[in-house]
């Protein structure tokens, strides 16, 4: 096939996917548009709820101030300046905004259409992807997920052994670069799968030489100017890998079974890098032999069925309360599907139905998360001098039938509708004008 007709194809491909993006957009009411919210513009003092600032416990009856995104004040005798905003949350709850600490959110839209989606790029060594970049701040599922309390989200790339770097990021705001929180989180590996080992001893070989050309490359920068020898040619993907090997950042890797699990940490071990392990069931199965390693672990879901006939239908359920009873420092993600991003507080419940402590609950979707991914200076808790990103809801963060009634990101009062309620109004006030008219709302009959 010559290359003409492979750009022939291509362009076609692309244009059918401009016209299509076109004309659901186009289809789409003005009422379904999300405005950022404006910057802080006063400080907002919230009273008499019960706040969980989650690492100092929880304050019946509590204030909490913030002015300029920063929180300024968190107790109960705190003095209120003349010209803030109070905010009476008397039988409500105050807490963190919940940090999902691993997603697709942001880098894929509709999944049955490629173009919308940037999770992954073309070859297996990309250590030089930044996540951030491609950050899709008008995403409807954004909206979605901060309505239910979901400030922070990690958008992680994927789909190469080394997919590239994560990172933290605000579900609102005008671009990637200002909702980013902070990038370059750490290193995402994919760990080879082990079921062909001739197959996984050439990808484990392949990753081996990619960190072994790093550590050449940051010699040869080293050795550079002395004894007249010249610097290396730059390059973006062992730049990008220097701050792993420093130990700057550490290696995410994304693992499933038992003996990837050893296998990853035994090599991360012998190269002196430090680790956070992504996986599900299986790490709580482990949990002793992870307990006094450097090691974080992400549990990418609490709702996760058995994989085998000899187990219980409560063997993903448990993995957080494992983690927590041998001292593993972890955190919870929830979906990584788009779409579903907004039931992250419903996996740390589901852990907490099954054995684990509820203050820990609700840790592992805010300060233990922060911690795990190192931006614990910013989020996670409410104390004096991180930002303001928080949450008031009608009830306590883990139930089921909790209701956000106010999100603020860095000071910020989001709007706190999204696509599904501006969808539910349209249709109701269609059905509404129907029956008005006297005109029928149900579909009508179809001959066979």
């Amino acid at each position: 096939m010559s290359i003409l007709i492979v750009r022939r194809r291509m362009l076609g491909r692309l244009m059918a996917a401009a016209c299509l993006l076109i004309t659901v957009c186009s289809g789409l009411p003005a009422a379904l548009a999300r405005t950022p919210a404006p910057v802080q513009s006063q400080p907002i003092a919230i009273v008499g709820g019960t706040v969980h600032t989650v690492s100092q416990g929880v304050i019946e009856e509590g204030t909490v101030l913030f002015a300029d995104g920063k929180l300024t004040a968190v107790g109960v005798e705190v003095e209120i300046p003349a010209v803030a905003e109070v905010i009476d949350a008397t039988g409500k709850h105050v807490y963190p905004g919940f940090i999902h600490s691993s997603s697709s959110l942001g880098l894929s839209e509709i999944g049955r259409i490629t173009e919308s989606t940037d999770l992954e790029e073309l070859g297996q060594i990309n250590p030089m992807i930044r996540a951030q970049v491609a950050y899709h701040t008008a995403s409807a599922h954004l909206s979605v997920a901060a309505v239910h309390g979901v400030t922070t989200v990690v958008p992680s790339p994927r789909g190469s052994l080394i997919a590239g770097m994560p990172a933290a990021m605000m579900t609102d705001g005008w671009t990637w670069e200002e909702m980013t929180l902070r990038e370059g989180l750490g290193m995402v590996i994919e760990w080879p799968g082990m079921g062909d080992l001739e197959r996984y001893a050439g990808e484990l070989a392949r990753l081996q030489e990619a960190f072994d050309k790093a550590r050449r490359y940051r010699q040869a920068r080293e050795a550079s100017g002395e004894d007249g020898l010249p610097a290396p040619p730059r390059d973006t993907r062992w730049e990008a890998l220097l701050p792993v090997l420093d130990r700057e950042l550490p290696v995410i890797i994304s693992v499933v079974d038992l003996r990837q699990i050893q296998a990853a940490v035994s090599w991360a071990e012998q190269e002196q890098l430090r680790v956070i392990l992504a996986g599900g069931r299986d790490l709580g199965r482990l949990a002793e032999q992870l307990a006094g390693r450097e090691v974080g672990v992400i549990v990418t879901g609490v709702f996760d069925g058995p994989a085998q006939a000899w187990e219980g239908y409560d063997e993903g359920y448990q993995t957080a309360r494992r983690l927590h009873e041998a001292g593993v420092p972890f955190c919870i993600a929830g979906d990584v599907v788009p779409a579903y991003a907004y039931r992250l507080a419903q996996h740390a419940a589901a852990a907490v139905a099954f054995g684990l402590p509820p203050e820990q609950g609700l840790a592992a979707i805010t300060w233990d998360a922060a911690r795990v991914l190192g931006i614990d200076d910013l989020l996670g808790s409410l104390e004096v001098g991180k930002d303001a990103t928080l949450v008031i809801s009608d009830g306590h963060p883990l139930e089921i039938g909790t209701k956000a009634e106010q999100v603020y990101i860095r000071g910020r009062a989001i709007d706190m509708t999204d696509k599904h309620q501006r969808l539910y109004r349209l249709y109701r006030e269609k059905h509404r004008r129907r029956q008005a008219s006297g005109e029928s709302s149900a579909p009508s009959d179809v001959a066979p």
